[in-house]
């Protein structure tokens, strides 16, 4: 069942905020029932702080390398999301590994983007991973965050072919149109009530999702 309110969202971001603006753009439209209420960037001077004050977005730096460590950096950052009263928390190219308290904290309300296809190529690089692998499919996949990196319960995934002649930058470019359209659904399922997280599983209208999450290309629910 949807709610009545606006779901409040807190971003967090470490660079241009592509899929910040795809959120962003959503909500404008009328086609996301959220709010986006705060975007903190662990950088400075990056292109989502500037998405999100063209958007009239309370837009925060919350430096990293001020902390002596990361549990002090999480907590301060916990601190910070939670004077918005967040209902969910987006990780949108936030590169930060995060500790088990805080993702504990948010368990269930969080999500992360990542450039594969979950399990396959957690972490880093993966462009170019795919591309040394040999691989025929590359992909992104939303998921919810626990402890474990990039490795919560999928809720969606999407695939690119990889193509003959492909590099890292055009295998990225192909993988992120695909972000762009599953970030905004994933989170208007969460908004309209329909996502949830239950005993370590991704749930979509109350039946269990499989290993991968719900797979883009099939009819969209």
């Amino acid at each position: 069942m949807s709610q009545t309110h606006p779901l409040r969202v807190v971003v967090l971001i470490s660079g241009s905020g592509s899929n910040l603006q795809a959120l962003i753009d959503g909500q404008k439209q009328g086609e996301l029932p959220v709010e986006i209420v705060a975007v903190i960037s662990n950088r400075a001077a990056v292109r989502g702080l500037q998405r999100a004050e063209q958007a009239g977005i309370p837009a925060l730096i919350l430096d990293h390398t001020q902390y002596e460590s990361r549990e002090a950096f999480d907590e301060a950052l916990q601190a910070q999301i939670d004077e918005y009263r967040p209902e969910l928390v987006v990780l949108a190219g936030f590169m930060r590994i995060l500790t088990p308290g805080f993702t504990r904290h948010y368990e269930g309300r969080m999500f992360n983007i990542h450039p594969s296809l979950l399990p396959k190529y957690q972490g880093l690089h993966t462009h170019q991973r795919v591309l040394d692998a040999g691989e025929s499919e590359h992909g992104v996949t939303v998921h919810f965050v626990t402890p474990e990196l990039d490795g919560g319960p999928p809720v969606i995934q999407a695939r690119v072919p990889v193509l003959e002649g492909d590099t890292a930058e055009t295998l990225a470019a192909r993988v992120q149109q695909q972000e762009h359209s599953i970030y905004p659904l994933a989170v208007k399922w969460f908004a309209q009530g329909r996502l949830q997280m239950k005993s370590g599983k991704a749930l979509l209208d109350n039946e269990p999702l499989g290993p991968q999450g719900y797979l883009m290309g099939t009819t969209q629910p």
